[in-house]
Order: C-alpha cells, then structure tokens, then sequence
C-alpha cells in the first residue's frame, strides 16, 4: 500500500481525499451515465494516420454520440481532414463530424468541400470562423464567408447537415465584450446550428454562469461543456494563452514537482477531469465533448470510471 507521506506534495491533504470519494460514488446507480462526444486531430503525416486510426478504433467501442476531426488554421489540414472524416464515415464506427472554417477559401470553395463531405456519407459539420494562419488578427476571406454565422446559413443551403458550432464560456479572445460574444453565438444558433460545443474550462461554475447568461439571452440551443483532460500544465497553460481560458492557481499546485512524473500527471488529469463532469452533472448536466488530444487510454479510462463502457462488455 502507498503510504500518504510517499505521494507527491500536490496528491496529499483534502483536496485528493475529496476527489477520490467523489470517484468512489462512480457505482452510483442513480447516476446517469453521461452522453460524450470525442475531437481528434487528423494525422499530419502519413506515418501518424496508423496511430489516428488506432486511436479511434480504441475509443469507437463506447459509442460516442459523434466523433469531430478538427482543421488546421488556414484550412491546412483540410486535405487530411477529409479523408480521416470519409474514412470514418465508410466505416461505420462512428459518426463522424467535420470540422469546417471560414478561411482561406472563397464561399464557392468552401461549399464545394461541403458537398464533398455529404457526398461521403458526413452528415454532420462543426462550423468555425476559424484562425489565421500564423496567427494574427482575423481578416476575412475574399469573397468567402465573413463569420461563423454565414458559413452555418451556407451549409443549410448546401444540405441538411446537422451543425454544431463554438462557445466561450469566457469570452472569445477577439470579442469586444462577453455580451457581443454571446450575441455571435445567438446569431449562429438562429442561422440553423444546431448545437453549441464549449471552448474548454476548468471551473464548474464558469461553464453554469455562462450557461444562465445564454439562457437568459433568449439561447435554448444544447450548449455542450468540452472538457480538456490535462498532462502536461505547461502545454494547456500555452493553448489557454491563445484561447482565453483561465488555467486556475489550484490546477497548476496540482502539477507542481510532477514534470517527470508523466503517470502521477495522468492520474492527476484523470481525477480532475472526471470531477470536472461530476460536479457538472450534479448540476444537471449530462453531454460532455472530451478533447482527446489523440490519447485515447487517458480518454478511455476517464469514461470508464464515469460508466461509459463498451457495449460488449
């Protein structure tokens, strides 16, 4: 057995104690078990479409509502974006979504991609105004679709693709207030979205407080809560730093004295993650969109202690 005084500093006192009771409660069989929908990113080489293909025949058993492959910046994945997502749609597996943006390309160019994907067997499109490459101020395309709202109205013009589209419980970078931001995300939902997928937190409350804020802005739409399973602090506090998410003092104690201890750091993102859905299902809440990074066991064994289990098994 593993004494207290043996675990690292950040995995000692109440804070572990209390995590690991609420895992305890996994058994729960007044708990339901929670619908999750998985986000790849496409191989950028050949040698990592085996290790892509891997990942998702890994997770494909537990039967996630759908399965997003995401696009590069610029549109610099998209060539490799869709041959995952047409793969995935042949095979039958899962139900793929493709993501899809605004840059780079004009509004024909972009609606010929859609009607790729329809004709592949994709049904479903998570629309995004998307970054520049580079980064950089957005500027928009040329004779392209302006924002995400115009590309969701063109995509109900080419076929009846079910839409999901992005939220920012803390406000997207580039908005001048949250109020403008939760009006863009309104004017993508009236345009025929059907859902909204959260950029990722790490508080229970952000994500709730977000979600009154939607719903008294007149939002009924599913807002999805994304959950970002984290291994590598230094690695989430970068994406955070780009995309405007608070990288709290708590989960950076949690890491400290762990970066050569990568199996202490995967129990860590493991348990917090899992809380992270705890505490939002007490509230009520039971759709989550995990963002899997391509680690597929990490993904695999945070659905396994919330119930979601191969329906074989």
């Amino acid at each position: 057995m593993t004494h207290a005084s043996a675990l690292p500093a950040a995995l000692r006192g109440p804070f572990f104690a209390e995590r690991c009771a609420e895992l305890a409660l996994s058994a729960d069989p007044e708990r339901p078990v929670p619908g999750l929908s998985l986000e790849f990113f496409p191989p950028r080489t050949e040698a990592l479409a085996e290790q892509f293909r891997a990942a998702v025949a890994r997770l494909a058993p537990l039967a996630p509502r759908f399965v997003s492959v995401t696009y590069g910046a610029g549109g610099s994945t998209q060539a490799r974006t869709h041959e995952a997502v047409a793969r995935l749609a042949a095979e039958g597996r899962v139900v793929p979504a493709a993501h899809l943006t605004c840059v780079g390309a004009t509004r024909d160019e972009v609606d010929a991609v859609a009607r790729r994907y329809w004709e592949a067997g994709v049904r479903h499109v998570v629309a995004l105004r998307g970054d520049m490459p580079g980064g950089g101020d957005y500027v928009a395309q040329p004779g392209g679709y302006p924002f995400a709202a115009d590309l969701v109205a063109g995509l109900r013009r080419v076929a009846p693709f079910e839409i999901s589209v992005a939220a920012y419980p803390e406000t997207h970078p580039a908005a001048v207030s949250a109020a403008a931001d939760l009006d863009n995300l309104k004017r993508k939902l009236d345009a025929g979205a059907t859902r909204a997928i959260t950029q990722y937190f790490f508080e229970a409350d952000t994500y709730l407080r977000f979600l009154d804020r939607a719903l008294a802005a007149g939002i009924t739409a599913p807002i999805v809560p994304g959950i970002m399973p984290v291994t590598n602090l230094a690695q989430a506090q970068k994406f955070s730093a780009a995309c405007g998410a608070t990288v709290p003092d708590w989960l950076a104690d949690l890491f400290s004295g762990l970066d050569a201890e990568a199996e202490t750091r995967r129990l860590v993102g493991t348990v917090v993650a899992v809380e992270q859905v705890r505490r939002l299902q007490a509230a009520g809440v039971n759709a989550f969109h995990l963002y899997t990074l391509n680690r597929p066991d990490l993904i695999y064994g945070i659905a396994h202690i919330l119930g979601v289990r191969p329906a074989t098994a």
